[in-house]
């Protein structure tokens, strides 16, 4: 089989590694999907026709929607013949030079079983936490022994392989695993954004409008920065994200609300464009209530002619802070337009939305806080810090104000940049 390569120079670096684990670190728009699913095929191709090479992905939807589509897409840019099985999610092919691929997700590690792969192919292991990602990779592993018939063995490269690809996401499983405690077997290419010359050309400007500057060394140039440590909105300047911008009668009031018994949270927005960009300003805080009624019941006395969009805490489909029969949710439609997704965004997802927003690389800022007429919010923006485990601290009650503006905030002004793919909306 004749087959013509079209790869970036940190890909064909990459593909060149004869190592036990490699791994391909790398910044978005570097090709990270691509990469993968070619040296899934080269390695297929390596082990013939009887080989399984087993590809993981964080969640069903990524292998549904990325892994999938894109390994179709390499099979016939190939000329292989192939059949997706998508009940099992595996890939048949009809050649007698290329095997099989078992699609996998890597929620679950205990249900990686009941298949031998020739080798293996990981993508975003890093999204994951530690202990879930140390956990996933020893079952992958384990499984990763199998000695196809097929296979000509070629000199002293490593039989069975296990592949990493992914965006660097501060110092956690793959920064100990390839950096700081690098056994023999494990290298690493490390590739920056702009190593992949077909982008379009306002692919790199469009993250530097977006993301703030602690994520730009990570998600452009494939490095490892500290993501989860010290302050958790390190954008937030209580002096140049302040404003005197108040609520005036003709105002939409887009309202973020957190659920919580007893510690009902609701920040009050209104937007403006100011040279031809949009802002947002917190103009009001509805602090400590005690359910869902009493904060409807709060709003609607204090701004009965205003139009209103409630942005919410999605887990208020399924819950109740009240002793109301309907759900929390339920309830606020009742009385206002709710603007609510179907769940939650993912919290690096939504912090990394508000400290876009606070302050861009290109040093704009966009959100704003009157901290007179919000107190609790600009200091939670200000205190809350991460804990031990890296995630944004909870006992102080500084989450709450920072939950609320966060479920508007990414609502309408998200940055998503799952499994390194950049999608930017607002």
């Amino acid at each position: 089989m004749q087959v013509n390569l079209k790869v970036t120079e940190p890909q064909a670096e990459f593909l060149a590694l004869d190592c036990k684990f490699p791994a391909f670190v790398a910044g978005f728009g570097t090709g990270k999907s691509e990469v993968m699913c070619t040296s899934a095929l080269l390695d297929s191709l390596e082990g013939g026709a009887n080989s399984l090479v087993a590809m993981y992905e964080p969640t069903y939807d990524l292998v549904r929607l990325i892994l999938a589509p894109r390994m179709e897409e390499k099979l016939i840019d190939w000329g292989i013949r192939y059949k997706y099985n998508k009940s099992e999610n595996i890939i048949y092919t009809s050649s007698g030079q290329v095997g099989d691929f078992v699609l996998r997700t890597l929620d679950n590690p205990a249900r990686i079983v009941g298949y031998e792969s020739f080798r293996a192919k990981i993508d975003e292991l890093d999204t994951l936490k530690q202990e879930h990602a140390q956990e996933a990779f020893n079952k992958i592993i384990a499984r990763n022994r199998q000695v196809p018939d097929t296979y000509q063995r070629q000199s002293d490269k490593p039989l069975n392989t296990v592949s990493v690809f992914t965006t660097p996401e501060g110092f956690k499983f793959v920064y100990n695993k390839w950096s700081k405690n690098r056994a023999p077997g494990y290298e690493m290419i490390q590739a920056a954004t702009m190593s992949n010359p077909f982008l379009p050309t306002d692919y790199v400007q469009a993250l530097r409008d977006s993301y703030p500057p602690q994520l730009i060394e990570a998600y452009l140039n494939g490095e490892f920065v500290n993501l989860t440590s010290g302050a958790v909105y390190t954008c937030y300047d209580r002096s140049l994200n302040n404003t005197d911008r108040s609520i005036k009668d003709s105002d939409h009031l887009h309202i973020g609300m957190d659920f919580n018994v007893g510690k009902m949270s609701a920040i009050v927005h209104v937007e403006d464009n100011k040279d031809n960009v949009k802002i947002t300003s917190a103009v009001d805080e509805f602090m400590g209530l005690l359910d869902t009624p009493a904060m409807i019941k709060a709003i609607e006395t204090k701004y009965p002619n205003h139009r209103i969009t409630i942005y919410p805490d999605a887990s208020g489909q399924n819950r109740k802070s009240s002793n109301a029969s309907e759900t929390d949710i339920s309830q606020l439609k009742k009385a206002f337009k709710v603007n609510a997704r179907t769940k939650n965004p993912f919290v690096k997802d939504r912090i990394a939305s508000v400290q876009g927003m606070l302050c861009n690389a290109n040093e704009e800022r966009r959100y704003f806080v009157n901290e007179v007429l919000c107190p609790e919010t600009a200091e939670s923006l200000e205190q809350q810090i991460y804990n031990k485990q890296g995630e944004p601290d909870k006992s102080h009650d500084n989450d709450h104000p920072n939950d609320a503006l966060g479920y508007y905030i990414h609502n309408q002004f998200p940055i998503r940049a799952r499994g390194g793919r950049l999608n930017i909306d607002g």
